[in-house]
């Protein structure tokens, strides 16, 4: 029987490779992050055909662990990983949502939605902790002395992490920027019994704070500069492709702040190539809001110099992010994918929820980001009408009703809010309600 293999090497190309049981989040020799490489010749014994039916037997079955979108690849995620320390909550498997009047509209006959925010704490983070978490049990279970799992966080990655290490039973400890995430987010990983540290800094501050933090005996750092997150989330491309019966789509748009998922994305895509279950690369588009856009900057000036920047405060908090870690990783996956950065404004972002929601979907402000990103490429012509658009919707927009809200109230600062809706206050009187209704009901 074939063994799968996967161990921690050098983004950088130095040589020497590092298990993946070991505490180690960056290159000895050049302090760069570190990814994990899998045994491709040992997956190359079976065929790309054969992994395709092998996925798709395992697709959403009852049979542990194979039920959960990561596990079902399981061994192009974490071969290692022995059934009974998989820590998971049936992560993946979100549903592709056919964007179509909202397509129409903005002039794109083939968009969809990919709802990764349909997980179990709301976002896509879940992809990657399910595999952080599990590989942490691992090494427990091995006599390996870890006494908690720290992260900086802007909302999503905190609910994760808590949730998993709850299922898990192993402490938690997050560091949250005070003020600066929404209150659904705040009480998930407080709800989970993670030890909740609020600090009057940006998630740039937090996340100096938990690298430093990481480095004492026991704490586990679960940032996406340690690569296993990634793992997990470079399963969203194999979704996507599997849910369309393996055809790959031509344009993939995602919102980026530590830029780990426009990375993943691309490892994803790769591993398909290389396997031989797809023979072509989809584009990829990394959109940044306007007030945390240092990608997006050092895009405009041809990759040549990235500077980190002080984020400004937008609705999308997430990834209010102006120092991100996983930057170079990002830049070669938007390289070799012919990739673009786009960013969007307050009012860009928000009118392009809410004119999505109002097809059908129920975006977060992130998603915003990346539909108003959309409808730039669209508008000059980059992407065209008839080409299929996947879009990434990292995160579920009810842990974000206050944003809603808002926005429906006209009470969000550069936003005129066009598709503004609200109640209409009536008497309990039945004519005026018809009144009310008919005059709003086409003839």
């Amino acid at each position: 029987m074939t063994t799968y293999h996967a161990a921690f090497r050098c983004v950088e190309g130095c040589p020497g490779e590092w298990p993946i049981d070991q505490v180690i989040y960056e290159c000895p020799d050049c302090g760069g992050l570190l990814q994990v490489s899998h045994d491709l010749e040992a997956l190359k014994a079976r065929s790309g055909a054969a992994w395709i039916k092998a996925f798709d037997d395992r697709w959403m079955t009852r049979v542990w662990p194979y039920g959960s979108g990561v596990w079902g690849k399981k061994e192009w995620v974490m071969p290692q990983i022995r059934d009974e320390n998989i820590v998971s909550t049936a992560e993946g498997g979100t549903n592709l949502f056919w964007a179509e009047r909202y397509g129409k509209s903005i002039g794109v006959e083939d968009l969809w939605i990919k709802n990764c925010g349909n997980s179990h704490t709301g976002s896509f983070k879940d992809l990657g902790m399910t595999v952080l978490v599990s590989v942490v049990k691992q090494m427990i279970a091995d006599g390996k002395d870890i006494r908690a799992i720290a992260c900086a966080s802007t909302g999503d990655t905190s609910a994760a992490l808590a949730a998993y290490c709850a299922t898990a039973g192993i402490p938690a400890v997050v560091l949250l920027p005070k003020g600066k995430i929404t209150t659904a987010q705040l009480v998930q990983p407080l709800a989970n019994g993670a030890r909740v540290l609020a600090l009057d800094t940006d998630f740039d501050g937090c996340m100096a704070l938990v690298r430093k933090l990481a480095k004492e005996e026991g704490i586990y750092l679960a940032n996406s500069m340690n690569s296993l997150r990634l793992e997990g989330q470079k399963t969203v491309a194999i979704e996507i492709v599997q849910q369309f019966d393996w055809s790959v789509p031509d344009w993939v748009i995602i919102p980026g702040g530590n830029l780990g998922n426009v990375a993943a994305l691309g490892a994803g895509f790769d591993m398909m190539l290389e396997l031989g279950l797809i023979t072509k690369r989809p584009r990829l588009c990394l959109a940044q809001a306007e007030k945390a856009n240092p990608l997006y900057r050092a895009y405009k000036a041809g990759w040549d110099k990235f500077e980190p920047i002080v984020a400004g405060e937008t609705e999308a908090s997430a990834i209010r992010i102006g120092n991100p870690v996983s930057v170079h990783r990002a830049i070669r996956a938007l390289k070799k994918y012919n990739g673009v950065v786009e960013q969007a404004t307050e009012a860009e972002l928000a009118e392009a929820s809410a004119a999505a929601d109002r097809a059908g979907a129920y975006t977060c402000p992130h998603t915003g980001v990346a539909l108003a990103a959309l409808e730039k490429l669209v508008a000059r012509g980059e992407i065209k009408k008839q080409e299929r658009v996947v879009v990434v919707s990292t995160a579920n927009g009810l842990k974000f009703t206050q944003f809603k809200i808002r926005y429906h109230e006209d009470r969000i600062p550069e936003v005129s809010s066009k598709h503004r809706n609200t109640p209409i206050e009536l008497p309990n009187d039945y004519e005026a309600v018809k009144r009310a209704v008919l005059e709003g009901v086409p003839s």
